[in-house]
């Protein structure tokens, strides 16, 4: 069981015993991020090897190696906006398509959906460019389960918006809104 503790810019470690039915904290029990990122959510690649943390603050994600059952070491962070962006923004939501090629992060400041293709080789993410959100705010997205479409839940303009997904190349293409009330949470 991994916590991600924004407050306190890191990750906690447990594992859960079965007989207690109680977290145990592993021997490595804690991975601190750098002060100031608050870390938001994660999500796992799914060969196993590493995870993705999205920082709240800093507007970046930052990966993290895991070497074995319990040893997990951070890697490089990437900023979630583009070169020369100065405007207020954090970050909310982050998503990994299912053949762990692409993980899509909001941005609700720069109102976008940042598009990185993840390498198979080291975990590393190349940022390929933005999307906007279709709105303000991006408090939350999700992959539909054919992961087509990613569909946007723009709190602050009181819409959800549909993006087409290429599977081939991780780009998103506006396709269609709704209209909604301070939308948060989309979930299938």
């Amino acid at each position: 069981v991994i916590s991600v503790d924004l407050g306190l810019d890191e990750l906690r470690f447990w594992e859960i015993d079965p007989g207690s039915q109680k977290l145990i904290p592993l021997e490595t029990s804690f991975l601190s991020l750098e002060p100031g990122y608050g870390p938001r959510h994660l999500v796992f690649h799914p060969d196993g090897k590493w995870l993705y943390v999205v920082n709240e603050k800093d507007s970046s994600v930052t990966l993290v190696n895991k070497s074995n059952v319990s040893k997990y070491t951070t890697g490089p962070t990437i900023s979630t906006l583009p070169a020369g962006y100065s405007e207020k923004n954090t970050c909310s939501e982050i998503q990994l398509s299912n053949d762990g090629k692409f993980v899509y992060v909001a941005n609700r400041g720069h109102n976008s959906i940042a598009v990185f293709k993840a390498s198979f080789m080291d975990g590393s993410l190349t940022l390929l460019g933005h999307k906007s959100s279709g709105g303000l705010d991006p408090r939350h997205f999700s992959l539909s389960p054919d992961e087509n479409y990613l569909l946007i839940a723009n709190q602050n303009s009181n819409n959800i918006v549909v993006l087409k997904r290429s599977k081939n190349s991780g780009l998103l293409k506006y396709k269609t809104q709704i209209s909604a009330s301070s939308p948060t949470c989309v979930v299938f």
